[in-house]
């Protein structure tokens, strides 16, 4: 990462929108909001369903809240669209899906979101499951995208069982990275980041850091790197060293069976002042 000038301001490391959480999956939303500040991005703004937004604000001191149009069983509703793209419009870097559920409206709202919003964006979780059987939406982004699938979220956007893609991680990241021209950030032990032709296979990181909210961590800090500028291959890359040194950390501080994502929010600065 570039040393910070001493006049820098806010403005200059960039704003992320996060769209993100649902009734009961709000944890998401914030862990992702939150990585993405102490990934250094200058602002974050975070669109939650309206009535999860006093929970959010009364939670996230740093973290500007957008209150959105909800469904019957609050998660974001089709209505929230044009809010939305307004607020992607002053944003530099979109970062979907931890948390936002699988209802079936939210779900036609992150599709035609990823087809309309044309900035970087970061896919995760109930973005990728809202892509399951409509993949070749991808090829019609057209600012730079980072998709982070786990096996079971891979599995579902190509249609084929998890232990095929973990017996061949590398070769199916390459190829759905071709197909879509999509950096694919396939999470697991040796996360595989891969983007036409070059692929990054990391070392950091133990078990511990299989637990929930985890990923939401990772979609932020990629996010808040591609807000400071970083073109998106390396922003995943040096993302998922970040994410795993952090939880190393925190491993050798709490234990791996007693690691939680928000010891990997804590241990962010630490790594990031030694970079």
């Amino acid at each position: 990462m570039k040393k910070r000038k001493r006049d820098a301001h806010k403005g200059d490391y960039g704003h992320v929108f996060v769209l993100a959480g649902s009734r009961g999956l709000t944890g998401a939303a914030a862990l992702a909001a939150q990585a993405s500040l102490r990934a250094g991005a200058g602002l974050v703004t975070l669109g939650v369903p309206a009535s999860l937004n006093l929970a959010m604000e009364k939670k996230l001191t740093e973290v500007m809240t957008c209150a959105l149009p909800e469904t019957r069983e609050a998660t974001v509703s089709l209505k929230a669209k044009k809010e939305i793209l307004k607020k992607v419009a002053g944003s530099d870097v979109v970062a979907l899906g931890p948390g936002l559920s699988t209802n079936p409206e939210t779900q036609k709202l992150v599709r035609q979101l990823i087809v309309e919003i044309k900035k970087p964006m970061v896919l995760d979780a109930d973005a990728l499951n809202a892509l399951a059987g409509h993949a070749s939406l991808l090829k019609k982004t057209s600012g730079e995208c980072v998709v982070t699938p786990h096996p079971g979220e891979m599995s579902r956007l190509i249609g084929k069982n998890i232990n095929y893609i973990k017996k061949n991680r590398l070769g199916v990241a390459k190829k759905f990275a071709d197909q879509y021209n999509a950096v694919v950030v396939l999470k697991g032990a040796g996360t595989v980041v891969v983007y036409k032709g070059k692929h990054y296979i990391n070392k950091t990181g133990n078990p511990g850091m299989a637990t929930a909210g985890s990923g939401d961590v990772l979609t932020g800090v990629i996010a808040g790197f591609l807000a400071q500028g970083l073109k998106a291959f390396d922003a995943a890359r040096l993302a998922v060293y970040v994410h795993g040194r952090a939880g190393d950390l925190a491993a050798k501080e709490k234990g791996e069976i007693s690691l939680i994502a928000s010891d990997l929010l804590h241990k962010l600065p630490e790594v990031l002042a030694r970079a």
